[in-house]
């Protein structure tokens, strides 16, 4: 087993693309070629977190936090990142994290807390801006399915919970080959009027590469004629936060109470109760508050998130209640999903989780 074939199924589970601008996601320290031993998961990358691992010989760290943050203009014994990268080197220990490349897929971190305090119906609650294309091309109507069936199969056509989704416009294409040429149809020199088919469909911008080539593959002419769209709808394949619903809905008290022992906090920060049920939930792990509006427009009765600041409690405008439960405290269960992602693939290999607690917060 190699450092890349983790890697693979980790971004295969959240591709990197979908990461904001300011992040580092991926193998940030060691060789993708390095042979693994086995596999530490954490939340973040710290000294004690790096004992660990050397001491139970495994040899790449999986976190959701990257160590590797903002640009390095050195890497030295002064600080504590770089004696971690130092010892990580020394150790010939891999380190990878995903970040909000995993916030942002539907299943992710929000989506585990969804998870773990049972909600159904959830949805994304921040969906993906500026994320998608349209992709249009001429096929001659005898290849249409081969080149449609060719797009789908690299991953365009999505909608929703649809897939092979397309539209179709069945037309008349003209060209003439130049001299230069080998045409599939029609003469050299001579007008050509071929029956075609307009395909169009729909694809999330970081696999455009992958489609643009699958049918270009596909396709028979020699030069093929497409166009590519960037689309300003909403793409609920990706995005942050998720919004769901408990099954009954229950007291605030009741709901307050559930999330203490779930995350295991003790305590949570909140707005004033609002003296109704709690039934539609609005969670974003890790810093949240951005998405406050969003929870509000879903008609959430609840947001969880965490790190809030004092004035922005004022937000809620006694329509929601925030519930903020701490940022390491949203976020926990990534090391379980990043568990379940590798043992699912690789059952008989080494991966831990780590038994370092990671929070730099503490409550007297």
């Amino acid at each position: 087993m190699r450092v890349k074939d983790i890697v693979a199924e980790l971004e295969g589970f959240a591709d990197p693309a979908l990461k904001e601008d300011y992040d580092n996601v991926g193998l940030l320290v060691g060789s993708s070629d390095k042979e693994v031993n086995g596999v530490l998961i954490t939340l973040d990358v710290t000294m004690e977190v790096l004992d660990e691992a050397i001491e139970n010989e495994l040899d790449l760290i999986v976190a959701h936090h990257p160590l590797i943050f903002r640009g390095l203009k050195n890497i030295t014994d002064r600080t504590e990142t770089g004696r971690i990268i130092l010892k990580a080197i020394k150790h010939d220990i891999a380190i990878f994290a995903g970040h909000t490349n995993v916030d942002s897929v539907p299943e992710g971190v929000s989506g585990m807390m969804a998870k773990k305090l049972g909600l159904i119906n959830t949805s994304v609650l921040s969906p993906a801006k500026n994320r998608l294309l349209k992709l249009v091309t001429y096929v001659p109507a005898n290849h249409a399915d081969k080149v449609r069936d060719a797009i789908f199969k690299a991953g365009a056509g999505t909608i929703g919970n649809y897939d092979s989704c397309s539209y179709n416009v069945s037309g008349t294409g003209t060209f003439r080959a130049g001299e230069n040429t080998n045409p599939y149809v029609g003469e050299k020199g001579e007008l050509h009027f071929e029956p075609e088919v307009r395909i169009e469909t729909v694809l999330p911008e970081f696999i455009k590469n992958r489609v643009v080539t699958a049918m270009l593959d596909a396709h028979p002419y020699e030069e093929v004629a497409y166009d590519i769209y960037q689309l300003e709808n909403e793409w609920y394949g990706a995005g942050l936060g998720v919004i769901g619903e408990l099954e009954q809905p229950v007291d605030e008290i009741v709901f307050l109470n559930k999330l203490k022992k779930v995350f295991d906090v003790s305590c949570i920060k909140h707005t004033e109760l609002l003296d109704k049920p709690v039934k539609k939930i609005a969670l974003c792990g890790g810093a949240g508050s951005e998405f406050l509006k969003d929870a509000m427009r879903a008609d959430a009765d609840i947001f969880v998130t965490a790190d809030f600041k004092y004035h922005q409690f004022f937000d809620a405008e006694k329509r929601i209640l925030i519930a903020d439960i701490g940022h390491f405290e949203s976020e926990q269960f990534t090391k379980e999903l990043f568990f379940e992602i590798l043992t699912k693939k690789f059952s008989n290999f080494a991966i831990r989780l780590s038994e370092v607690n990671t929070n730099p917060i503490k409550y007297f």
